[in-house]
């Protein structure tokens, strides 16, 4: 009972910013954050608001101190601006940003397009780089910034270049934000996922046509990315930055 009442407590106060809030592991993370007392900004697409602000109502219903929806193109600067002036306006402070928002496409390299190539890039890449942005202008010494990127960035298969190539960039955003963020009193580290139970994973080609086979022992769910992204983002990592954590379930070191 004491530990659950002390991890309930972690986020107490604090604000955290969820992207891809929607589904998934953003949805499940969250969840997450309102079980350890966070007020919470959830942001996705306006065409996923209706699924956004399910996921808000069982936040509140989780515990969370409050929590908003916003409307947000992450891919778009302007408004990942607005998001964060949101933000602002609401509750005066940023805690935390955790960067989920992503999507996949499966082609080879060749037959993607220019335009494919740039909207994947700033889906998964610039999407993060935008709110990290807007992270470091405002928050306070004590801030923590979570970013999701993927085993693909260290080993990855074929027809998912501008995803792996995206997540790997992040994971290099994530060493440099660490870095300048230490002078701020700014922690930034990263997860990688394996392969978790997700949309995303279940739309992939290879998953649907049985190609591809992933043991029952490697196929995470969402809630346990979540729980390495609140502990990074918790006082309890405060030791902790510039770290890619790997949470696959040993499906890397055995590609």
């Amino acid at each position: 009972m004491v530990d659950v009442e002390l991890k309930r407590g972690r986020f107490q106060d604090k604000v955290a910013i969820v992207t891809g809030a929607a589904g998934g592991i953003g949805a499940a993370t969250a969840r997450r954050f309102a079980r350890e007392g966070a007020a919470l900004v959830l942001v996705d697409l306006p065409a996923a608001a209706g699924q956004r602000d399910a996921v808000m109502d069982a936040c509140k219903a989780d515990g969370a101190a409050e929590a908003i929806g916003l409307d947000c193109d992450v891919s778009r600067e302007e408004d990942v601006a607005a998001a964060a002036k949101a933000a602002m306006a609401r509750f005066g402070r940023i805690d935390v940003v955790v960067n989920v928002a992503g999507s996949m496409a499966f082609k080879l390299i060749q037959d993607f397009s220019g335009d494919e190539w740039r909207r994947l890039m700033d889906i998964n890449f610039m999407g993060a780089v935008f709110f990290t942005q807007a992270a470091l202008r405002v928050m306070k010494p004590g801030g923590a910034i979570v970013n999701i990127s993927s085993i693909h960035a260290f080993q990855t298969t074929a027809r998912v270049a501008p995803y792996a190539a995206a997540k790997a960039a992040l994971a290099s955003l994530t060493r440099s934000t660490a870095i300048e963020g230490k002078a701020l009193g700014i922690r930034a580290n990263a997860v990688a996922p394996g392969a978790i139970d997700t949309q995303m994973f279940w739309t992939s080609p290879t998953i649907a046509s049985g190609e591809e086979k992933v043991p029952e022992s490697m196929l995470g769910k969402p809630e346990s990315i979540a729980a390495v992204a609140a502990f990074l983002a918790s006082d309890d990592a405060a030791f902790i930055t510039g770290s890619i954590v790997t949470a696959d379930g040993g499906r890397l070191s055995a590609l």
